[in-house]
């Protein structure tokens, strides 16, 4: 039996990142991935300034850098009107931009640190198939290529996602519940005169994105009146010449897909000596891109805390208190800001005095308070 000092359930970008830091400060962990591969799907891209600290924390930041798009400024548009620009000039430094990356290069980056810290942390094609505590520890049964094997640590992390079995284990409670909002996203060669910049139209037919990606890509995220259960990109590429004029039709697609958004967040981020971390302890509305960077917000607590807790195992049960409750407020707050993006992006709300008082919040000085929020300044600042 591989003994531990941390089980992490989930080897996505969170799990991944936690299991870095652990090992980083000489923990022994092992990650129990299910998914035999890196998805090659971009979905998740933008990686905020808060992230981009953490990863320079951790001495990973350039690698991203290397392959990633910097956007640092977005133009907001009422209906096809240029309303203004919103620059991330003034914004804290050193990364006063959004940094662009698909999120498997995210994911393969992540994956490249853990193995050179220990190639044989990160097990793939690993089912966990239960989960059971001890007096001292966490013991747990996976499936990997028709056997089961048992592995224990002090403690077990579920970062296995909005259906996570970690959290379905500890019977925490996951409360909240789809929004009425849907939307058709996709990646296509960039043919806008954009640039490095992103693009947000608030159209009285329902919000467009668009953002650039690496390689001469751009994403187009269209707000639907309903869930569209077969994406096409004729589809997405009607919506955008119905509404603002520019034409896809011969630019290339690369990836289409539709969604629907919710928001849960677990009762308690813990239970025993589990924890929870990323999307198994909460999920946000992608409008705004903070869930990811919010699940990486969250796993430099959880690691601080782990850190704390190994050190002073007597003492765990009241520090994981003190992680849930703090996690707990921090995404209530980004949840608060991605509802807003929300409401913004619906056609009810095309209203005069919400043009007007946006023609205000995209001039200076107001531009530079809305620039702090779109890049998630204000959450999560006590690890400094």
């Amino acid at each position: 039996m591989l003994e531990n000092d941390i089980i992490i359930a989930g080897g996505g970008p969170i799990g991944l990142y936690l299991a870095g830091r652990l090992l980083q400060k000489g923990y022994c962990c092992t990650i129990l991935e299910k998914k035999t591969a890196i998805d090659p799907h971009s979905k998740s891209l933008g990686i905020h300034p808060v992230s981009l600290e953490l990863f320079e924390k951790a001495g990973i930041v350039e690698k991203f850098l290397l392959r990633g798009l910097k956007i640092k400024k977005g133009l907001a548009f009422w209906n096809r009107e240029k309303l203004g620009e919103i620059t991330f000039e003034h914004c804290p430094g050193p990364f006063r931009y959004i940094l662009a990356i698909p999120q498997w290069q995210t994911e393969q980056i992540l994956q490249q640190w853990v193995e050179s810290l220990d190639p044989g942390a990160l097990i793939r094609q690993a089912e966990v198939l239960d989960i059971t505590e001890k007096e001292s520890g966490v013991q747990a049964i996976y499936h990997k290529n028709g056997k089961k094997y048992t592995v224990s640590g002090k403690y077990l992390i579920g970062c296995d996602g909005k259906y996570s079995f970690a959290r379905k284990t500890a019977a925490i409670p996951f409360d909240g519940s789809p929004y009425p909002d849907s939307y058709i996203m996709g990646d296509f060669s960039d043919n806008t005169d954009f640039g490095r910049q992103a693009a947000i139209f608030l159209h009285k037919k329902g919000l467009i994105e668009s953002f650039p990606l690496p390689n001469g890509h751009r994403r187009w995220v269209v707000k639907t009146d309903q869930r569209v259960k077969k994406p096409e990109s004729r589809y997405i590429c009607d919506l955008v010449k119905e509404r603002i004029g520019h034409s896809l039709y011969e630019a290339e697609p690369f990836m289409i897909s539709s969604f629907g958004v919710q928001h849960f967040l677990a009762k308690d981020l813990y239970s025993g000596r589990i924890l929870l971390a990323g999307d198994a302890a909460h999920v946000v509305s992608p409008i705004g891109g903070q869930g990811m960077n919010l699940g990486w917000l969250g796993a430099e607590l959880c690691f601080l805390t782990l850190k704390k807790s190994l050190q002073h195992p007597g003492y765990h049960q009241k520090m994981f208190e003190v992680y849930s409750k703090k996690q707990r407020e921090i995404v209530k707050q980004a949840a608060r800001r991605a509802e807003m993006n929300m409401w913004l992006g619906r056609a009810e709300n095309s209203g005069k005095a919400v043009e007007l008082a946006l023609r205000l919040l995209v001039q200076p000085p107001a531009s530079h308070l809305l620039a702090k929020l779109f890049t998630m300044r204000g959450l999560g600042r006590w690890w400094v």
